[in-house]
């Protein structure tokens, strides 16, 4: 089967459904030189709404958040560290905030090392992810079996980092 962009109603639906269901899934970058570049998606976190004190959009709607707030099938990147910019794709329905961050490609581990890879910067923030000529996810029909965790790096948000919302592949596959 040939690999298609995935549309909007991919994304506009729980992102506890979306988040691992992209796992397996390949992002494809566009660079400026017009090199196109395919990797799979290894690792995804999902991220819920207000209520979810991990979420950027706990604090509310704000300039850095508005994009959360949009239909899904958005990108939301913003900078941390002042070096790294992440890569989440937002999901769910206008005013329902949420997001999958990806945490991991093939062959790059981490979420600085996907923005890194993926050369993201600022001007990815509110990009359609199925329309977009330089950025968008692809079908595949393999599908890669996954474990489920807690998420990382957010244990200010108390039970909220305990939630089983990180997606990784199984590496021996």
């Amino acid at each position: 089967m040939k690999p298609q962009k995935l549309d909007r109603s991919f994304f506009r639906r729980d992102v506890l459904d979306v988040a691992p269901e992209l796992i397996g899934k390949i992002v494809v970058r566009k660079f400026d030189n017009g090199e196109i570049r395919r990797y799979r998606i290894t690792e995804t976190e999902a991220y819920r709404g207000e209520e979810d004190r991990a979420c950027h959009a706990s604090k509310g709607r704000t300039a850095r958040t508005e994009v959360m707030y949009h239909e899904g099938g958005k990108v939301y990147v913003y900078l941390i560290y002042g070096m790294y910019w992440m890569l989440n794709l937002v999901t769910s329905e206008a005013d329902h905030p949420c997001a999958v961050l990806i945490r991991g490609i093939e062959g790059f581990e981490g979420p600085g090392k996907v923005g890194r890879e993926l050369r993201l910067d600022k001007s990815f923030y509110g990009e359609d992810i199925s329309t977009s000529e330089r950025l968008w996810v692809e079908t595949d029909d393999r599908d890669l079996p996954y474990s489920v965790s807690c998420r990382v790096g957010v244990d200010y948000a108390a039970e909220w980092a305990k939630k089983p919302w990180r997606f990784v592949a199984k590496s021996d596959v």
